[in-house]
């Protein structure tokens, strides 16, 4: 009674082994299977991270266009009126008497137009200079969320890679070990084979399956980390093309330099390039503030004054020139100079440790790229040997002069080769993608 129970339940639960696998099948029948570069594309036009990026160039650059306001005539109308409550009055002698007159109309009425523009202000040309930076520097921010962009989509498009490589290998440990059981319960039934070895078999079905539910997680976890990186929605049902061991070539190839890395396109030097030339700009505005501005000014306009409201309107119009020369501010201007000139100071030194550490990242992924290499060809020369070996307990197994402990330590060694072969491609490739993001490389998108 307890072996039927016992085997009733083994069988259940290789049907929901199997239920889950063609749900799986199933879903990815459904889906929509895309590349790598498919995937690139969507999340160029979904993601809300290059969405914001694109926005907030947009907004820089009307702020360079209000920036650029101040060089035109600034035009306004103006119109007023007074009643006047009580008159002014004026005492004055006349021939010898006093006299009291008022004077003012009791209504007051001024309308007109007003114009001014500079002619000369060498500060606010080299603000100007500054506003365009700001766009300039919009820009490369955009670059860098786009980059960062690209290199979390390839990252988690090798996620699910590599996630549906483990869930492939663990079918296998699965299949296998539920071929062991069938050849083990043929011999247990025919008596040639120990109650041991079939509760054996059927403990290593029973072990195989977690590791299939866990590799089918990780898959639904990966796409959907996918999903969110594109900026699609989550409940779209997509399905990612190739195998991660389809990078193998890649990463053997690969070579590495680390005297001749190019930092020129490095997002993150770029913008502190930028930012100090924003202070190159500041110091000359600053500097240019000793020298004198002209403006000139133009103004048309219409009185009307009356007791009553029949007035006689009067025009009159004035230009002029206005002349503004910096004498003594308390030293305002130099101490500002020679703050930012100590701010940029800084920001060079800045610059100068980023660089240097930058170049040792570089050197550190190089070298981690050289012990995936290294540790690949080990694995690649396990695997085969591994192979064998597992091919070779498993005919010995079945002629009944092997045990079943020596078929699952033979698989084991299998597994894990199989498993680091896949593993360290897809730390290459993650590697590589880092790299490319630190190079600042956009050339393909």
């Amino acid at each position: 009674m307890f072996r039927k129970r016992l085997f009733l339940t083994t069988v259940l639960a290789m049907a929901m082994t199997l239920s889950a696998s063609l749900l799986k099948a199933q879903q990815a029948q459904d889906s929509l299977i895309i590349s790598l570069d498919q995937a690139i594309e969507i999340a160029l036009e979904e993601s809300n991270t290059i969405t914001i990026a694109n926005l907030t160039i947009e907004k820089t650059g009307y702020a360079r266009k209000g920036a650029y306001a101040a060089l035109y005539p600034n035009i306004s109308a103006s119109g007023s009126y007074q009643r006047t409550l009580k008159k002014q009055v004026m005492a004055m002698d006349f021939n010898g008497q006093s006299m009291e007159i008022a004077v003012g109309k009791w209504n007051n009425v001024n309308a007109g137009i007003n114009a001014a523009m500079p002619l000369i202000n060498a500060s606010l040309w080299q603000s100007l200079k500054l506003s365009a930076l700001d766009v300039e520097l919009a820009v490369e921010q955009a670059r860098s969320s786009k980059i960062a962009m690209i290199t979390q989509v390839k990252q988690s498009y090798y996620a699910v890679l590599l996630a549906q490589q483990v869930y492939a290998v663990y079918q296998e440990v699965y299949d296998n070990a539920t071929k062991n059981f069938e050849h083990v319960e043929h011999l247990y039934k025919a008596g040639k084979s120990s109650e041991y070895e079939y509760l054996r078999a059927q403990v290593n079905v029973r072990n195989a399956e977690p590791s299939i539910f866990s590799s089918l997680t990780a898959i639904d976890l990966a796409i959907w980390q996918l999903k969110a990186v594109m900026g699609v929605d989550l409940d779209t049902k997509i399905g990612v093309a190739g195998e991660i061991d389809m990078y193998k070539d890649e990463m053997l190839t690969y070579e590495s330099d680390d005297l001749m890395v190019d930092l020129d396109k490095n997002s993150t030097l770029l913008q502190l390039n930028i930012q100090n030339e924003q202070l190159e700009r500041s110091v000359k505005m600053a500097k240019y503030q000793y020298i004198p501005t002209l403006a000139a000014s133009f103004s048309y306009n219409y009185i009307a004054m009356g007791d009553d409201f029949k007035f006689k309107w009067n025009p009159y119009s004035v230009v002029g020139l206005s002349l503004n020369i910096p004498i003594f501010e308390g030293f305002a201007k130099r101490n500002n100079i020679k703050q930012v000139q100590a701010t940029q100071n800084i920001l060079q030194l800045n610059i100068e440790d980023t660089e240097r550490n930058l170049r040792i990242v570089v050197k550190n992924y190089n070298n981690q790229i050289d012990t995936y290499i290294k540790n690949y060809m080990a694995a690649e020369s396990t695997l085969e040997m591994a192979q064998k070996s597992y091919d070779i307990a498993s005919k010995m197994y079945e002629l009944g002069k092997a045990t079943l402990v020596e078929l699952n330590d033979a698989q084991l060694a299998l597994v894990q080769a199989q498993l680091t072969m896949s593993q360290t491609v897809y730390n290459f490739m993650v590697t590589k993608a880092s790299i490319e993001e630190l190079l600042g490389n956009d050339e393909q998108f």
